[in-house]
């Protein structure tokens, strides 16, 4: 995940786009930045999507076929 610091620059710099004085150095920074946490968030997300484990009321792994598959072939 992003660095707190990081994550403070991009509100910082969005409430100066909100007030009209973002210059063009700040908004590409901005972007980058914004970038940057998606990437980690998407990463994020991702792990955790691969190690979920879904069980219906019996008690039988029902995890779709798509994660075991992701599973294996990080194994592998």
């Amino acid at each position: 995940m992003l660095s707190k610091e990081k994550i403070a620059r991009i509100n910082e710099l969005t409430r100066k786009a909100k007030e009209g004085k973002l210059t063009e150095e700040e908004a590409k920074e901005r972007t980058m930045l914004r970038k940057e946490y998606l990437e980690a968030f998407r990463e994020s997300f991702r792990k955790t999507i691969e190690n979920v484990q879904v069980y219906d009321i019996e008690g039988n792994d029902v995890t779709p076929d798509k994660i075991k598959q992701l599973r294996r072939n990080k194994l592998n």
